[in-house]
């Protein structure tokens, strides 16, 4: 008995680059049978790896700030702590008339200027913290952008086509292969 018919994959797709680069690696060729997670193009890093080293710099660099703005909090509430106390003392010998109004006018200012301190102490923490998010943004974009650069078959089947040749410039959205 001859049958005769047609056939069509069950799945297609075009798998494209999603960063632009240089392929390195040797092209397969149509009718290859690949598997889920074979590399079909391998792109050339370039920089990348010394943008990711960069940003993993940045990061530590970031936390390292940590102990240095939670220090300079603490005295801030230090300052304030004393101020408070020459504060309350000054007024109690001024109600006695032991301390002028000059002296408790100064003593008060001093309170104020321990308080602002405090203010730019939490200011320079919150900055800190975001320098620390902007740089684990980085870390992860830069991490992202390598993971790029291997472009794999996203599920098991035939070739339709040959994968990009050797040396040829991938930009973002450039055919790889189809499978």
């Amino acid at each position: 008995m001859i049958l005769r018919g047609e056939t069509a994959a069950v799945r297609e797709v075009e798998v494209r680059a999603e960063t632009a680069a240089t392929v390195i690696s040797e092209p397969l060729r149509k009718g290859t049978f690949v598997k889920a997670g074979d590399v079909l193009c391998e792109l050339d890093p370039g920089t990348r790896e010394a943008m990711l080293g960069e940003a993993r710099a940045r990061l530590k660099e970031a936390r390292a700030r940590v102990p240095e703005t939670e220090a300079r909090l603490e005295e801030a509430r230090a300052r304030l702590d004393e101020a408070m106390i020459n504060f309350t003392a000054t007024e109690k010998l001024s109600g006695e008339g032991y301390a002028s109004e000059t002296k408790l006018k100064s003593a008060r200012a001093t309170v104020r200027s321990a308080e602002a301190g405090i203010a730019t102490a939490t200011t320079a923490r919150e900055t800190t913290q975001s320098g620390i998010e902007s740089a684990m943004a980085a870390v992860a974009a830069a991490e992202r952008e390598t993971e790029r650069l291997t472009i794999k078959a996203p599920f098991k089947g035939l070739l339709e086509s040959d994968t990009a040749e050797l040396g040829s410039l991938m930009q973002a959205g450039s055919l790889c292969a189809s499978v």
